[in-house]
C-alpha cells in the first residue's frame, strides 16, 4: 500500500510519461495483462490510456489491471491510469 507522500512522488515521476498501452472496446484481456506485467517489471511505473470506445468504466478497468498484475493504482486522471509495481530485478525508483 502506497502512502500519500509516495503517491505524490510517483505522480510527479509519471507526469512526463506517455501511455504505452491502450484499453479499447474489448476491455482487459489476458494478453494485455501479461504485457503490462512485463512492462511493469522493466519500468516499475507506466501509464495506460483508455480509449473512448471502451465499454467499461475507467475505475473498473483500473481495478482489474491492478488486481491482475499485482500493481498499485497511483492515479486516474482523465482517460489515463498510472500504475506502479516494484520490480524484483530492475529496481530504479526509490520511494520516499
Amino acid at each position: 500500500m502506497l502512502t500519500g507522500k509516495q503517491k505524490r512522488f510517483l505522480r510527479a515521476e509519471a507526469n512526463q510519461l506517455k501511455p504505452i498501452f491502450q484499453v479499447g472496446k474489448i476491455g482487459v484481456n489476458q494478453n494485455m495483462v501479461a504485457q503490462i506485467e512485463d512492462a511493469l517489471e522493466k519500468r516499475e511505473l507506466l501509464k495506460v490510456s483508455i480509449l473512448q470506445n471502451c465499454l467499461e468504466d475507467k475505475t473498473i478497468v483500473a481495478e482489474q489491471l491492478a488486481e491482475r498484475t499485482g500493481a498499485e493504482i497511483v492515479q486516474i486522471i482523465g482517460n489515463n491510469i498510472v500504475l506502479y509495481k516494484e520490480s524484483n530485478k530492475n529496481k530504479h525508483i526509490q520511494l520516499p
